[in-house]
């Protein structure tokens, strides 16, 4: 399950993270996307990988649909808002942990 990162007070200034004002419009949302891709982390959930694995998509596909220009709205699933991101029959699910990090939840190829 992911969750997102509370403000930690007792860390460090370097190590704060805040919490984002979810949800994102799909055009900030794409502007954190290209940002994280640039100079944050991204990481695959265990069903990610498994639908990547089935569908054949592999991690440099997922980066390149990340990098295009339609993302939907958000939608609130499992208590975290999720953004789809497609291109072409490619579509790629992530949420944000924090404003540096997010998460590729699932991956599908349409037929």
């Amino acid at each position: 399950m992911i969750h997102q990162q509370k403000l930690d007070r007792g860390a460090p200034a370097t190590n704060l993270s805040f919490v984002l004002p979810e949800p994102l419009s799909p055009p900030t949302a794409r502007k954190l996307i290209l940002a994280i891709l640039s100079t944050g982390t991204v990481r695959f959930s265990p069903h990610a990988l498994a639908e990547m694995a089935a569908d054949g998509i592999d991690q440099a596909t997922v980066r390149f649909v990340l990098r295009g220009d339609i993302v939907e709205p958000a939608e609130l699933e499992r208590g975290s808002w999720r953004y789809r991101i497609r291109a072409a029959s490619v579509y790629i699910v992530v949420a944000f942990e924090v404003e540096t990090k997010l998460v590729v939840v699932t991956a599908w190829r349409t037929k």
